[in-house]
């Protein structure tokens, strides 16, 4: 049956364009010149009879009808990538996409996916580590790792634990003392940052559940990544206020030590997320099953993973991604 409706071309022109806000952008994306995206557009309009985007100052604004057009499309073509995904998948059918925190790969995911391996050895797996997962606007991934509340209405989610914050530092920094008897006001404080101006307030959340007052926390470094910020504590530049599974493995080996007793139960967790209404797909079950037995067990040791299998990054069966972004978890 013949459909009466725009060139697919020109449809996917128009959600390009809709979604960057600007034609210069679109046509990069598209690799076609920036003329060929405003005259696809254009055409559109001029088809429909309906203004869907509003040039002004090098920035597009949707009408009402392009919003309602612009949300079919995105919708329609994720259903189509899905769908091809869907039959890619049964010439590939073991390989699992996950997109998860960048710190929460690094020092979490990554040292226990050996056992995942010894688990699962038919299934290979590429983890990306992007801030914003693409898991709903796109096929590209099956599941991924969030941090946050848990309110995302465009997911299925689990929670998979809470953050539990406590300060660490190198035992170089106590000078053999315990460090009940050091004073926090002249150690220099190492902060992360929740966006380029403004920190995550770890440091005002610990310091009042410690009782421990009169500290300038406005003093000391900054790090866009909670990882940088655990490797800066371990060289000695100071003190941080990390979530206790980050730091699991410098705390064994003793690299890290626990300032005071005092232990925060962090306000955003790690979460398990994947699209909901998607076909079954027994990889992904397998990981988040495996997920769940994971939380609680030790890390795998380092030196063990050395000795195995020459360096803990050498990870046969693994493809690792990862992109420049602030990001705490």
């Amino acid at each position: 049956m013949k459909r009466k409706m725009p060139t697919l071309n020109a449809l996917k022109v128009f959600e390009v364009a809709a979604t960057l806000g600007n034609f210069t952008r679109a046509a990069e994306v598209l690799n076609v010149t920036q003329s060929a995206v405003s005259r696809q557009v254009r055409q559109l309009e001029e088809q429909l009879g309906e203004a869907l985007l509003i040039r002004s100052h090098h920035q597009l604004n949707m009408t009402d009808a392009g919003r309602a057009l612009l949300g079919a499309l995105q919708h329609s073509f994720d259903r189509i990538e899905l769908a091809v995904r869907g039959i890619q998948q049964k010439q590939q059918p073991t390989r699992l996409r996950i997109n998860a925190p960048p710190t929460f790969a690094i020092r979490w995911l990554l040292p226990r996916m050996r056992r995942f391996k010894e688990r699962h050895p038919h299934l290979e797996v590429s983890i990306t580590s992007a801030l914003r997962d693409t898991l709903n606007e796109s096929g590209q991934l099956d599941c991924a790792i969030r941090f946050g509340n848990g309110e995302w209405n465009d997911v299925d989610g689990s929670l998979l634990m809470h953050e539990q914050h406590i300060a660490v530092c190198s035992p170089l920094l106590l000078h053999g003392r315990p460090s009940s008897q050091v004073n926090l006001h002249s150690l220099p404080l190492l902060h992360v940052l929740a966006s380029h101006d403004r920190r995550y307030m770890t440091w005002s959340h610990w310091l009042g559940a410690a009782g421990i007052s009169k500290v300038d926390i406005s003093q000391g470094y900054e790090f866009d990544l909670l990882d940088m910020a655990i490797r800066a504590a371990v060289d000695g530049l100071g003190i941080t206020i990390a979530d206790r599974h980050m730091v699991e493995q410098e705390l064994a080996d003793g690299r890290l030590t626990q300032f005071r007793s005092t232990q925060v139960e962090g306000h955003q967790s790690y979460w398990f997320v994947a699209r909901q209404g998607q076909p079954s797909n027994p990889a992904i079950e397998h990981f988040r099953a495996w997920l769940y037995d994971e939380i609680g067990k030790p890390f795998e040791s380092p030196h063990a993973l050395q000795a195995t299998a020459d360096g803990a990054r050498d990870y046969a069966g693994f493809a690792l991604w990862g992109e420049s972004h602030s990001f705490f978890e």
